[in-house]
């Protein structure tokens, strides 16, 4: 076995912030908010920045400062419409970065289920790497599980529930009860507020379809 150093590709799920101007404080005052709302997701959370809908100049060393003092770690800058954007960014530190570089990443080969038949309690996280996760009790408040595939929870859901880690789209959450904190697939996410009423505390499954998060009710 080789002891040196070696570089390989590698895919991994990074939040992605869609910029829709220049407006830098605008932007960091938006995250500041999500960070507040759900600290444990987002704390120390990788970001890449989306420029493509950005007309005129980004202040890029403005937008890092911003994204670290919120205690986010800027990755690097996508969507670049020409030579000189990309050079501001690179000055400001970011990496410059193309989706297409990783669209042909092969998903990982998946492992046995992981089953959990205890309640998750507060400030506990389970993890099913390369794998669906089954809880057959309740998901406590304060309470992460996080899967590479799906999640199935017979119980209540009322911390957060991350499936798709992985960066796979197709994974789904479902769970018998909902009252979560914030649930996502492949790094899109809703916070317990963007949940639909007519869901809460119902039996459904949370999905992403058409490029967007949908929840529907499994309830007879």
């Amino acid at each position: 076995m080789s002891l040196t150093p070696d570089l390989k590709g590698s895919s991994f799920t990074l939040s992605v912030l869609h910029l829709s101007d220049n407006k830098v404080e605008q932007a960091i005052q938006f995250l500041r908010q999500k960070v507040e709302q759900a600290p444990t997701f987002f704390a120390r959370a990788p970001v890449v920045i989306n420029v493509s809908k950005v007309e005129g100049d980004l202040a890029f060393d403005q937008l890092r400062h911003g994204l670290e003092h919120v205690d986010m770690i800027p990755v690097g800058v996508t969507g670049c419409k020409d030579k000189r954007t990309e050079n501001l960014a690179a000055d400001a530190g970011f990496a410059i970065m193309s989706a297409s570089r990783t669209a042909s990443q092969a998903p990982a080969k998946m492992a046995p289920t992981k089953v959990v038949k205890t309640p998750v309690r507060s400030g506990q996280q389970i993890y099913a790497k390369d794998a669906d996760l089954v809880i057959l009790s309740h998901v406590s408040e304060g309470a992460e599980v996080i899967a590479d595939g799906s999640i199935h929870i017979h119980g209540t859901l009322r911390g957060r529930a991350i499936a798709g880690a992985n960066g796979n789209t197709g994974a789904v959450i479902l769970c018998n009860k909902l009252q979560a904190e914030l649930m996502s697939i492949s790094g899109h996410y809703w916070l317990t507020e963007q949940f639909d009423q007519q869901c809460w505390q119902q039996k459904v499954m949370l999905s992403y379809q058409d490029d967007s998060l949908h929840l529907e009710s499994l309830s007879i």
